[in-house]
């Protein structure tokens, strides 16, 4: 099987026929329905059911899908890191969710970048779920997540704890703004106070939350680190009797991919995180 095929697969599934699909690819239809055949010549099974409405997906054919996505994106990294830059004798994929992009993912990158020379770094900031999977796919090394995945292949470690606590601009304490810090916070947090469990104001990105309680005041839930610069410049202060919850990172990779570079890009950001001297605000244009 060759990648146009699962190309083509894809295309017929996002446009939802065999002629939209040819359009998009800048190809026949006759080209297009050729690729569907072989494709499903190869896998012995009926992918499609063609009709003059277009094309719906078989349970063969949705079951297909993340093998299809597997294959291309596989074969689109493959294209990125290959040949290795000039020097260089292996390539680290590491990433990292959105709220840990700034300190942590920028602190680790840096420090691979420096005491690991003969390595190409690979960095990705995304959601937990996507990052998860492309540890599982293999086409990440390593990923740091809140929330992590348990399967017989994977390692999870605990990097670090913290809370998260309810802070409030100082002066402007109003209104109360929800932020997503996953659905076991969720349960937790709606459990704990009902009464701010459908607030007029929510993010689901906790740097983006900050800023507009920094700007137009307010409070809601961060996490320590982030916000003890702001606590102790007075910018913001603790809302007093307000329930806390705990708030781990966790490093999870695939013990297949284990490699003795991989255990050196682990110590240096153990050693990172151990020291604790970066500045966790979450601003590029820090106010303090």
């Amino acid at each position: 099987m060759d990648i146009d095929q699962a190309r083509t697969f894809l295309e017929i599934v996002r446009c939802g026929s065999l002629v939209a699909a040819a359009e998009r690819l800048f190809v026949s239809q006759t080209a297009i329905s050729a690729r569907v055949q072989r494709l499903e010549q190869q896998l012995g099974c009926q992918l499609f059911i063609r009709s003059r409405n277009g094309a719906t997906l078989t349970s063969d054919g949705e079951a297909f899908i993340i093998y299809a996505n597997q294959m291309v994106q596989t074969w689109e990294a493959a294209r990125r890191d290959l040949p290795l830059p000039q020097g260089c004798q292996q390539v680290l994929h590491v990433g990292g969710e959105v709220s840990l992009a700034n300190p942590m993912m920028l602190a680790w990158v840096s420090a691979l970048h420096r005491e690991l020379p003969s390595h190409a770094i690979r960095s990705e900031v995304s959601d937990g779920e996507s990052l998860l999977r492309k540890v599982e796919m293999g086409l990440l090394d390593a990923a740091l997540v809140y929330q992590p995945t348990y399967g017989p292949g994977l390692q999870v470690e605990q990097l670090m704890e913290e809370k998260l606590i309810r802070v409030r601009r100082v002066g402007q304490p109003e209104p109360y703004i929800y932020i997503d810090w996953g659905e076991a916070f969720r349960r937790q947090h709606d459990a704990a106070l009902p009464d701010c469990a459908r607030p007029a104001l929510s993010f689901n990105l906790g740097p983006l939350a900050l800023q507009f309680i920094l700007e137009q005041g307010g409070s809601g839930y961060f996490r320590t680190r982030v916000v003890q610069a702001y606590l102790e410049k007075g910018v913001v202060e603790r809302v007093p009797q307000a329930p806390e919850f705990t708030y781990p990172t966790f490093l999870v990779y695939a013990r297949k991919r284990d490699s003795e570079a991989l255990q050196q890009a682990f110590n240096v950001l153990r050693r990172l995180v151990a020291t604790g001297d970066s500045d966790w605000s979450q601003r590029w244009d820090p106010i303090i």
